[in-house]
This record gives C-alpha cells, structure tokens and sequence, in this order.
C-alpha cells in the first residue's frame, strides 16, 4: 500500500499569501478609520466570509443551472471592499487623516455584509 503524499499546489500558497496580505490591509484600513481594537480585526475577518459565502452560493447555484446574479453581486462588493482596501494602503490614501466619507464606509461595512450574507 502506497503512502499518499500531499503535493505541491502553488495555487494555495497564492491564496494564503493573497490572503494574508488582503488581512492585513483591511485591518490597516479599519484601524485607521477609527475602528481599533478587535473591531479592526473583525473587519477583514467579516470581508472575506462574505467573499468565501458568495462564491460558495453562487456556484452551488450555478451547478444546479439557476441564475446567480444575487450572490455575483454580493462577491462583487466584498471584492470591491477588499481591492479598495488593498489600494488605499498601498500610499494613496493618508492613513493618518482618513476622509469622512471614508470613515462612514468602514463604519457602515457591517450591515453591508451582514445583509448580503443572509
């Protein structure tokens, strides 16, 4: 009997690193927002549930040939919400005087995703 051995798949070293770093810039982005503490650490914990569930939804709904536009559009925003962190910590956004308006998103996040996660 032939041990199975766990291969390679840079696939999922891509996904952790993507990950990790997509982590750590909305964090960034929620600290700096005024969201300190554990609420700093939720956010990007609550982006990322809400990616992982809408791409789940949405190919399980594809799978069984129904249309998935609610669940593609709920991706849609969690990946907005994760690519404009991922920007705006890379040096174009001052992360010592975040704009209102900004300040009001990342506030508001949790409803958002708490909507379109149920």
């Amino acid at each position: 009997m032939r041990a199975h051995l766990a291969r390679f798949d840079p696939v999922i070293v891509q996904a952790v690193i993507a990950g990790a770093l997509s982590f750590s810039h909305l964090h960034d982005l929620a600290e700096a927002a005024g969201q300190g503490g554990w609420k700093a650490w939720a956010y990007p914990v609550s982006v990322d549930l809400l990616l992982v569930a809408a791409w789940r939804r949405m190919r399980e709904q594809q799978r069984a040939g129904q249309p998935a536009g609610g669940p593609r559009l709920w991706f849609l925003v969690a990946l907005a919400a994760s690519l404009g962190a991922n920007v705006a910590t890379a040096g174009l956004l001052d992360l010592e005087h975040v704009p209102a308006p900004l300040r009001v998103v990342v506030a508001g996040w949790p409803a958002v995703a708490f909507f379109g996660g149920t």
